[in-house]
């Protein structure tokens, strides 16, 4: 199956995107890229390759061979832009998160929206991790006007954790961790028909997930849709997208 991940030009999760392209691929499937004009491999977030504080703060240590092993891809260098995208011609949608500035190109762009819009109306599997389901609470139905999750139970970035980290680096990093005034878990929310939609999950700020643990991760399932909160469920994420596709 083929599986489209857009992208922005810079700054996005490292672990958000190496880690479901790793599992997605080693199960198969074709993953392909898209960024805003197509005319080059994106960038990841550099402070998450080198630790966003004194080396700590950024990537695991596998998230990162994965991220290594991804940039050598002809798919990854050679991304497709936005504008050409045929939704159709894709069998599921994964929206990766990040929060340094860069990510803004791809959280606030009009034309993305249209085609996630349309891509979403085909019913098939769509995953969202982090600051990537602000994109899709931005995405309006074109029947109801609405956001394409107004009716869907999600998870997002909580509060808790993007306030924790704010406060933590500001000091270092000013808003670095402040995409935007509005909270992630707040707009995410605004978009439910119930704010009572929204899932939390435990309280966790630093023991992450991985491919022989899922029990610090948590996502939510609702019918195709597949959620997560941060880069600690990344594995978790990705096999239950994977799961979908099966």
């Amino acid at each position: 199956m083929r599986i489209l991940v857009p992208l922005p030009d810079r700054d996005f999760d490292v672990t958000e995107v190496a880690v479901p392209w790793r599992l997605l691929s080693d199960a198969g499937h074709d993953v392909v890229f898209a960024t805003e004009h197509g005319d080059g491999p994106p960038q990841a977030d550099p402070l998450l390759l080198t630790g966003v504080l004194f080396g700590q703060l950024g990537a695991e240590p596998e998230p990162l061979e994965f991220y290594r092993q991804l940039t050598r891809e002809a798919a990854y260098r050679r991304p497709v832009a936005w504008s050409d995208l045929e939704p159709a011609h894709y069998d599921g949608l994964v929206l990766p998160g990040g929060h340094a500035p860069g990510m803004r190109q791809y959280l606030g762009s009009p034309v993305l929206r249209e085609k996630i819009a349309q891509f979403w109306g085909s019913g098939r599997p769509v995953g969202a991790i982090c600051h990537g389901v602000l994109v899709l609470a931005r995405t309006l139905d074109p029947v109801t006007g609405r956001s394409v999750i107004a009716d869907r139970r999600t998870t997002c970035l909580p509060k808790y954790m993007e306030r924790s980290a704010y406060y933590l680096t500001a000091w270092r990093r000013g808003s670095y961790y402040r995409t935007y005034p509005a909270y992630v878990q707040d707009e995410v929310t605004a978009a439910l028909n119930d704010p009572a939609q929204f899932e939390r999950g435990p309280t966790e700020l630093r023991r992450r997930g991985t491919a022989d643990d899922d029990t610090p991760a948590f996502v939510v399932v609702d019918g195709t849709y597949v959620s997560a909160r941060w880069p600690g469920d990344a594995y978790l994420f990705a096999r239950r997208f994977a799961a979908l596709l099966a």
